[in-house]
């Protein structure tokens, strides 16, 4: 056992700690604050404490725990709110209130609660790392599959269907001649990957519901994406909108120095939202990490990757997850503050030099796997971090060390917000690379959507281009033919790109609405031109009451869409067919 021989903020340094191991936990203090070990010199440990020093002594007590920060896995994460370390803010209100003590301990599983485990192997069988042994019904939407846990294989000694607490046993494996228990629980070191068999790549979208992401800049089920955007640009409802919306089994939400009512927000919504597949409450596919801004920076960067932890570990069971961090900045800040208090060299304004290793060492721990153990399954993770560069700078080095890890950019504009116009993800700063990865999965429902896409983005450029030619001369001395171009940008920007949160239609749409959509528009637009071309005026095409028509279809409830489209395409051809009459 040690003792404190420095307090420097959240890092500590002990002295008499020969022996002591980096990334050891440790209780500082007479309060048995938690900490990691960062750094040994001769006896002398710098420890990193995630809860709050205020009231630490020299010479207070710090004694080691022998084990690096290991992450609780089981049945009961599923609907859960964990603290930065994994503590469950439920439990601990439970036990001891609205306010949480210095040094309060509970375990993130609830050992007293039974869970109902159906064996899907029997005794006698051979097992290794990975393998399937039986199901446990976690929530209504989660089944949560009991897996060998890594570096156990043999033969199956016992197994029987009941019900267990996740510290019971339910099957007894011989390995190397010894009994090894089975439990429905088991832990793995936050810090360090989880393995798998190989890396596939990414080859599915990911359906978030937002037209623009998916389908303008899809993202891919694996894939790992970053939304930067300055003040009042709409990250944080952006990313709730992705974590209510996913298409994916279970979605995780990590508040990384988030202020408190956007995270109560975020809660309280999930409360009274259901799933629109099943009818179930989201709450029942989602695991919150709520590490605010008024809790211990320290803690910001352990629940990014313990966060991570949990959707590799829901991976390996073959489903895809989507883990959403709001946000990246905050993790790299409290980075920034650790390296002043340990006198390390600083890298740009401030930062420390490993940031981008560091921000790596999270992102590429996305991805589409193979997964160990039988049956075979795949499953995926998929990552989107939020950045809040000040001053919506994306010069700023966290914003450039994301962009150098992520494959998709959902760039969002204070312009657009200050249009009112939301999303404010910016169609001209915004890329994906996922669009070739996807292109297969959208050809099923639809052949011509790369084209569309490809036209839709060409008409939007264009605009931009006229943009400066309009602010010099207006658009009354514009040809007709760029007229129209602005017309089919506006109709696409208002009628398609933008997309009301809140609005009970509008805040999820399909694939195949968003298609059918984006078509009526161009298909619009092919109209227009050639009403052009036989010389009708486009501030006549303008006040057409079928383009009034396409401004309202966003709205229209999903059983009447069909019929509002098919409306508006015979309005269309009907015109067509008058329009090759005159011709």
């Amino acid at each position: 056992m040690g003792k404190i021989w420095k307090v420097s903020g959240p890092v500590v340094i002990a002295e008499d700690m020969r022996g002591s191991k980096v990334y050891e936990v440790v209780d500082v203090g007479e309060a048995r604050l938690t900490g990691e070990i960062i750094g040994l010199e001769q006896d002398k440990a710098v420890i990193q404490v995630y809860e709050d020093t205020v009231g630490l002594r020299v010479g207070e007590p710090v004694e080691g725990t022998g084990e690096i920060l290991m992450v609780e896995l089981g049945p009961g994460l599923v609907g859960s709110i964990f603290d930065g370390v994994q503590r469950s803010l439920v439990t601990m209100m439970e036990d001891i209130g609205d306010f949480l003590e210095r040094g309060a301990r509970t375990f993130p599983l609830d050992r007293d609660k039974k869970w109902h485990f159906t064996p899907s192997v029997k005794a006698g069988d051979q097992v290794e790392e990975g393998d399937i042994i039986g199901t446990v019904p976690e929530t209504g939407l989660v089944e949560h599959r009991i897996m060998i846990p890594i570096g156990i294989k043999g033969k199956l000694l016992e197994i029987s269907e009941g019900d267990y607490t996740v510290e019971e046993p339910v099957a007894v494996v011989e390995h190397d001649g010894e009994r090894k228990n089975i439990t429905l629980m088991q832990r793995w070191p936050a810090r360090k990957p989880r393995l798998y068999k190989q890396r596939l790549n990414p080859e599915n979208l990911l359906v978030t519901g937002t037209r623009i992401i998916d389908y303008i800049f899809p993202l891919a089920l694996g894939g790992k994406a970053a939304i930067p955007g300055g003040f009042g640009t709409g990250k944080t409802v952006t990313l709730q909108q992705m974590a209510r919306w996913a298409q994916t089994q279970l979605n995780i939400y990590v508040g990384c120095g988030e202020r408190g009512n956007e995270m109560a927000d975020v809660l309280h919504s999930f409360k009274q939202l259901k799933d629109p597949n099943t009818g179930k409450l989201l709450q029942e596919k989602e695991i919150f990490i709520a590490n605010t801004s008024n809790m211990p920076v320290v803690a910001r960067e352990i629940s990014i990757f313990i966060g991570i932890t949990l959707a590799e570990y829901y991976r390996d069971m073959g489903y895809d997850i989507l883990l959403v961090a709001d946000s990246t900045s905050r993790w790299a800040e409290a980075m920034r503050e650790i390296g002043a208090r340990l006198e390390e060299t600083p890298g740009e304004e401030g930062f420390p030099t490993y940031l981008g290793s560091r921000l790596a060492s999270f992102y590429e721990r996305s991805g589409r796997v193979e997964c160990k153990g039988s049956p075979l399954r795949n499953g995926s993770v998929t990552v989107i971090g939020a950045v809040s560069p000040p001053g919506a700078d994306f010069s700023e080095p966290v914003t450039q060390s994301t962009l150098r890890i992520v494959e998709a950019l959902y760039s969002l504009d204070v312009a657009l917000a200050n249009k009112r116009h939301f999303p404010t993800i910016s169609w001209l700063t915004s890329y994906s690379l996922y669009a070739d990865a996807t292109n297969r999965w959208w050809s099923a429902i639809s052949p011509e959507w790369s084209d569309t896409r490809d036209m839709t983005l060409k008409i939007l450029q264009k605009e931009a281009e006229l943009e400066e030619i309009v602010r010099l001369v207006g658009p009354e001395s514009l040809p007709e033919d760029d007229k129209l171009i602005l017309l089919a940008a506006r109709m696409i920007r208002e009628d398609f790109l933008m997309q009301s949160a809140y609005h009970p239609v509008d805040n999820y749409t399909t694939p195949q609405r968003a298609h059918l959509m984006l078509s009526t528009i161009m298909k619009f637009y092919e109209l227009a031109r050639e009403m052009s071309v036989s010389g009708t005026l486009v501030s006549d095409i303008a006040s057409s009451k079928t383009l009034q028509r396409i401004s309202r279809m966003k709205d229209v409830p999903n059983e009447d869409f069909d019929k509002y489209v098919h409306g508006i395409w015979s309005e269309i051809e009907e015109s067509t067919e008058v329009q090759e009459g005159e011709i």
